[in-house]
């Protein structure tokens, strides 16, 4: 990949999308980790204006240092970014004691946990609405388009999304290039949102670079047949969180009423 142009190109793409649509900047949520400190400073380098927000709930220490240490870094190199913090454990709280909690406890979680992505992407487009600002997402292509690793709603839920065309390894590589702080180019990737600093590989079974590549097995159109034990397990994972995310990954189905109805 040709670190040095993709990334001019993403800063272009954002800063005439921004113009046409006639805002003021970009507003991203920055959670400690690659992808959100790879687009947080992309949207730094168009000059335009930048607020990064922490919207911790629960959350790791480790994840709350390197947000910190990130956050940091982008204002000291950067003159058009500001930050602030929203604390969202007590908002967090409160809405558990409303809900009905009861039930299968794995599934209680995993719905709280998109719950907690929710509430980043409504807190996110608040400051968005406050400072005419666009939602800037943080997800890449194997999450967005190959695992559908992410909430509905929640994390998916942005105004354009600069780095959805990037491999995880092309976003390492564009976050080596862009200065990115090592303690994050060397955390495992985690999601964060079970309060705690499980990885994204744990979560699924399968590393990045894993996925990356039954991604584009999936693509050739190759078949099991062409696996080894290890490859043909990767490949079911895939497979399988493929299919069961695909809503997330094609549009919302609208019912279309025959013309004779009308």
């Amino acid at each position: 990949m040709q670190t040095e142009k993709v990334a001019d190109y993403i800063v272009n793409w954002l800063k005439d999308y921004a113009a046409n649509a006639g805002v003021n900047g970009f507003v991203v949520g920055v959670s400690g980790g690659i992808d959100s400190a790879v687009t947080s400073t992309l949207c730094a380098k168009t000059g335009m204006n930048v607020l990064v927000v922490e919207m911790p709930i629960h959350q790791a220490e480790s994840h709350v240092s390197r947000a910190h240490e990130h956050i940091a870094q982008l204002k000291e190199r950067f003159d058009n970014v500001s930050d602030t913090r929203a604390d969202l454990t007590p908002v967090f709280e409160e809405f558990k004691t409303e809900v009905f909690l009861d039930g299968d406890q794995s599934i209680v979680d995993m719905a709280l946990a998109n719950t907690r992505a929710r509430l980043r992407m409504t807190t996110l487009y608040y400051y968005a609405g406050l400072y005419k600002l666009l939602v800037a997402g943080t997800g890449n292509k194997v999450e967005d388009f190959g695992v559908g690793f992410y909430t509905k709603y929640g994390d998916g839920g942005v105004d354009l999304s600069p780095i959805a065309d990037l491999l995880k390894s092309e976003v390492y590589q564009l976050g080596d290039y862009l200065k990115v702080p090592e303690s994050i180019m060397k955390a495992a990737p985690s999601d964060g949102l079970f309060g705690d600093a499980r990885s994204d590989e744990d979560q699924i079974g399968a590393s990045y670079p894993e996925l990356e590549w039954a991604m584009q097995m999936d693509e050739a159109g190759k078949t099991e047949a062409d696996f080894t034990d290890r490859e043909l397990a990767v490949f079911k994972i895939y497979k399988r969180f493929n299919n069961s995310n695909k809503h997330k990954m094609i549009p919302i189905p609208v019912c279309n009423i025959p013309k004779n109805f009308k």
